[in-house]
């Protein structure tokens, strides 16, 4: 029989190779996958792991891609170091984009370039408040963040249906289920002209560097990361906990929402049923991989944006399911797992219990205690 037993010390070399070997056998597992789908391995592995990079413009789409999955996994971070468990990032994604785009559509001829700023303001703050619902019902009824947050995900999804199938519908747009498209005006500036990457990659990028400084440089992220670690120590040394819960799902959902604002205002240019791309939980995965820093979150996403052009690829190309992108997420994120347990924890034999019976004189049973453990005899004068 095997069990898990503590490791005395946890391996620093380890700690940080850990997502570099879950990766390696994620890529062997997939090697595998493809050859029993009638598929050259090597083939497929190019189509996630070179295409993806092996121009300007590929690397242009790669950073689309990678923008709103490493703003959302800033804003997890925050909450996972807190120990507030928000899962519920692809709903506060979804409600910042209806905040966004119902300014955005409120654009004509005579708006000037202010209603940027006014679009991403108001995709913060719907996420905002799609997380504070989270938060308050975790402050004042015990609520498990965990659940709530996760079916918000579903109202928002259904509150985007109603706008985009009712009040908000192009009426000239052949009755497809969609806003009509943002003005020119609304537009997120592009960073490189033809190219599709805009300002959110340098939000992404500077958020990345407030981040670290919050978390290691100042009193607030010091007690945000106290209160997830050790809660008796932070209420020991005066840090609220109710304060710390607010400030997670708020930055948390701020993040979101703004990762949903720059996708409406950007690539997509308007809303439709399809905003929901699944960025607010492949997030949790690239917060994890990057393990909840700020550096290591910034390759995390210039992965997980590869397993999604790689699973749009494959379909296009190889004639693979777009769910391959799915596969190849949640191979990463077990693995990861499965490292990091045998990391904290080594497999021990554990010895079989031995029972040994004998009858007495008077003809009952008597079963020893196992053979690998010392029997404790009371001392002489116990009671």
């Amino acid at each position: 029989m095997l069990k898990l037993e503590p490791r005395p010390q946890l391996s620093r070399f380890w700690s940080y190779g850990s997502p570099i070997l879950a990766l390696l056998i994620t890529v062997l597992i997939g090697m595998v996958l493809f050859a029993l789908l009638g598929k050259d391995p090597v083939k497929g592995l190019a189509v996630f792991f070179w295409e993806p990079i092996k121009s300007g413009y590929a690397l242009g789409e790669l950073m689309v891609k990678a923008t709103p999955l490493l703003i959302i996994a800033l804003g997890l971070a925050v909450c996972f170091r807190s120990n507030v468990w928000n899962i519920g990032a692809e709903g506060q994604f979804v409600f910042g984009a209806i905040a966004a785009g119902g300014v955005a559509l409120l654009a004509d001829k005579s708006t000037g370039g202010w209603i940027v700023a006014a679009i991403l303001v108001a995709g913060i703050l719907g996420g905002m408040v799609w997380a504070g619902i989270v938060a308050f019902l975790r402050d004042k009824f015990n609520a498990n963040e965990i659940l709530v947050s996760l079916m918000l995900v579903y109202v928002a999804v259904l509150l985007l249906g109603y706008m985009v199938y009712g009040p908000w519908k192009d009426p000239q747009g052949y009755n497809f289920p969609q806003t009509k498209t943002f003005d020119a005006v609304t537009q997120i500036p592009r960073l490189i002209k033809g190219s599709r990457v805009s300002i959110g990659l340098l939000i992404a990028l500077a958020g990345s560097a407030a981040l670290w400084i919050f978390l290691f440089r100042t009193r607030a992220g010091f007690a945000q990361q106290v209160g997830g670690l050790a809660p008796a120590a932070a209420r020991y040394a005066g840090f609220s906990a109710r304060r710390a819960v607010w400030i997670a799902l708020l930055t948390s959902g701020g993040a979101a929402g703004l990762a949903g604002a720059l996708e409406v205002a950007g690539p997509i240019g308007q809303l439709t049923p399809y905003v929901p791309a699944g960025y607010g939980f492949a997030a949790i995965i690239v917060a994890f991989v990057g393990r909840l820093h700020p550096v290591g979150m910034i390759f995390s996403a210039i992965l997980m944006s590869m397993f999604y052009i790689g699973g749009e690829l494959a379909q296009s190309r190889l004639g693979l399911p777009k769910s391959l992108t799915g596969v190849f997420q949640g191979l990463l994120l077990f693995t990861l797992l499965a490292c990091d347990t045998l990391i904290a924890y080594r497999i021990k034999r554990k010895s079989a219990v031995k029972m040994v019976v004998s009858t007495s004189g008077t003809g009952s049973l008597q079963a020893s205690t196992p053979l690998t453990a010392p029997v404790a005899r009371p001392t002489e004068g116990a009671a």
